[in-house]
């Protein structure tokens, strides 16, 4: 009676990672041979354990990434990819997300700019930080639709408060007067205080051009490359590789 009362309270102060790691010594005798310290600090590593779990499953939901099976772990350095390792492993420790800083992976068509997109920011979620993914036509259809319906406020507060804000397939759809204030009103609210990651087919040599009025383009990009990370894959389409090897 005593344990079901002890599991009922565990349960009920919300420490559940405890209560299933109490259940689970209770059942397995093994546990008798460890000291009252070494059995009370197994729990609170497990309760841990648990609430981590929990907070990146929360994190990886609200991300919504469009590759939710990208892993860092299995990132392909090809010779033709334009990867670098070095840069890839500063870049898997994080430390430009709690800094701040951006990314900018360009590329053609098909050679995993949205997969190692995801990956990295998958990654930043174990790490504890909220990333958001969203592609830039989806984007502007958003902004589109807060500007009608009032919620304009609330999209920019959600998008600002992102650790990392990857916007996937910058340049696919032209950019309203409209879109690219919306556009440097999400730059600004970042710059020094949180991260973006932008994944574009084109060099970032034409973002001027596609931005378009000149001031505004100079104001975002002035943002967007000073003290930037910068990857530009190259190689064969890996939706081809994957084709041929399958």
């Amino acid at each position: 009676m005593m344990f079901n009362t002890l599991i009922s309270d565990l349960r009920e102060l919300r420490l559940t990672g405890m209560a299933a790691a109490v259940q689970q010594q209770m059942e397995q005798p093994s546990y008798s041979e460890y000291s009252f310290e070494q059995r009370l600090g197994m729990l609170v590593t497990e309760e841990r354990n648990h609430r981590n779990n929990r907070r990146l499953q929360r994190l990886l939901k609200e991300a919504k990434f469009k590759n939710p099976n990208a892993n860092v772990a299995t990132i392909d350095y090809g010779t033709s990819r334009g990867l670098d390792k070095g840069q890839m492993q500063s870049l898997i420790t994080c430390d430009w997300v709690r800094q701040g800083q951006p990314l900018l992976i360009t590329g053609a068509t098909g050679c995993g700019k949205t997969w190692l997109s995801c990956a990295l920011g998958i990654q930043c979620c174990s790490k504890g930080f909220s990333v958001l993914y969203r592609r830039m036509p989806r984007l502007i259809e958003e902004f589109e639709i807060a500007h009608g319906d009032g919620s304009l406020v609330a999209l920019r507060q959600k998008l600002a408060k992102a650790d990392l804000l990857i916007i996937d397939d910058w340049g696919l759809k032209p950019m309203s007067q409209l879109g690219r204030n919306d556009l440097m009103e999400i730059i600004e609210d970042r710059v020094g205080v949180s991260s973006v990651l932008i994944a574009a087919q084109l060099p970032t040599e034409q973002w001027h051009d596609y931005i378009g009025e000149p001031m505004v383009a100079d104001a975002i990009l002035d943002r967007l490359l000073n003290g930037s990370h910068r990857i530009s894959l190259r190689g064969e389409s890996m939706r081809k590789v994957r084709t041929k090897s399958g």
